[in-house]
């Protein structure tokens, strides 16, 4: 008499140690889940970062400009200007002794030292920008708009030899909204950075 077969199948015991498929699909649910949820976060962290960065860069170009400009006993200038890829940047030197001027600039008599920069290629997501309805940075003062380059005649920060400077500020913004400003007072030539708290809707400094 053949014996009867078990056909009963195991699927845990106290022994193993192994996961079910159920159980496996529950973790990977719940990572995705919890993924998701701070994927916006980690978002908003990146464009915020990014946006400092560009802001203490552009701060640094300032400085760079203002040095060259005591060293070569001539003014130097960052000049803003517009072309098909939007805001670009460049430092030119004074070449006639008059200060570094859109005409002369045009004309090739002030000439440029280093490369024409555009901000989003060297910083995703970064431009030049400002919020809508963005307050003025000082109490009184007058409110950007829709200019972020609040500059001086021209839209250049202009350095002279004694290391002074054209006051002004320029706005830059993040693709998350992240939006941050650089100063330039005249007197020093020194600048600042700021950045806009929007759940308090004001400027603070960095």
């Amino acid at each position: 008499m053949l014996r009867k077969l078990n056909t009963t199948v195991r699927t845990s015991s106290a022994g193993n140690s192994g996961y079910t498929l159920i159980e496996l699909l529950f973790v990977v649910s719940i990572g995705v889940t919890v993924g998701a949820a701070a994927l916006p976060q980690l978002l908003t962290g990146l464009d915020e970062i990014r946006t400092a960065a560009a802001a203490q860069y552009l701060s640094t170009r300032f400085q760079r400009a203002r040095m060259e400009a005591v060293l070569r006993s001539r003014s130097a200038a960052v000049v803003f200007s517009r072309d098909a890829g939007g805001y670009n940047y460049a430092v030119y030197v004074d070449g006639n002794g008059d200060g570094v001027l859109a005409r002369d600039v045009q004309r090739g008599v002030d000439w440029r030292i280093g490369q024409v920069e555009h901000l989003p290629e060297q910083f995703t997501g970064v431009d030049f920008g400002t919020l809508a309805g963005l307050p003025a940075i000082d109490a009184g003062g007058v409110p950007p708009g829709d200019d972020p380059i609040r500059l001086g005649a021209g839209g250049s920060a202009s350095f002279a030899p004694a290391g002074t400077a054209t006051s002004g500020t320029i706005y830059l913004r993040g693709r998350g909204g992240a939006q941050y400003a650089v100063r330039v007072f005249g007197d020093t030539g020194r600048t600042r950075r700021l950045r806009f708290d929007r759940p308090a809707w004001q400027w603070k400094p960095l």
